[in-house]
């Protein structure tokens, strides 16, 4: 996902767009720990997408 697509949200949104991607996270975390992810570059996008997310979030607060 993009930022400018995320920008076009409202917070309700980003904040559930937020906490999808957080479980997403902890699910693929327990694959990996059980040796299941065979495409553990999931992890890296996830986690940027959750940082792009927290960024947005943060530009609306300001």
């Amino acid at each position: 996902m993009k930022a400018s697509e995320l920008q076009g949200k409202d917070k309700a949104a980003l904040q559930k767009e937020l906490n999808d991607l957080l479980k997403a996270q902890f699910g693929l975390r327990m694959q990996v720990a059980t040796q299941q992810l065979s495409n553990t570059a999931q992890l890296k996008k996830v986690r940027r997408d959750i940082a792009r997310v927290k960024t947005v979030l943060n530009q609306k607060d300001a």
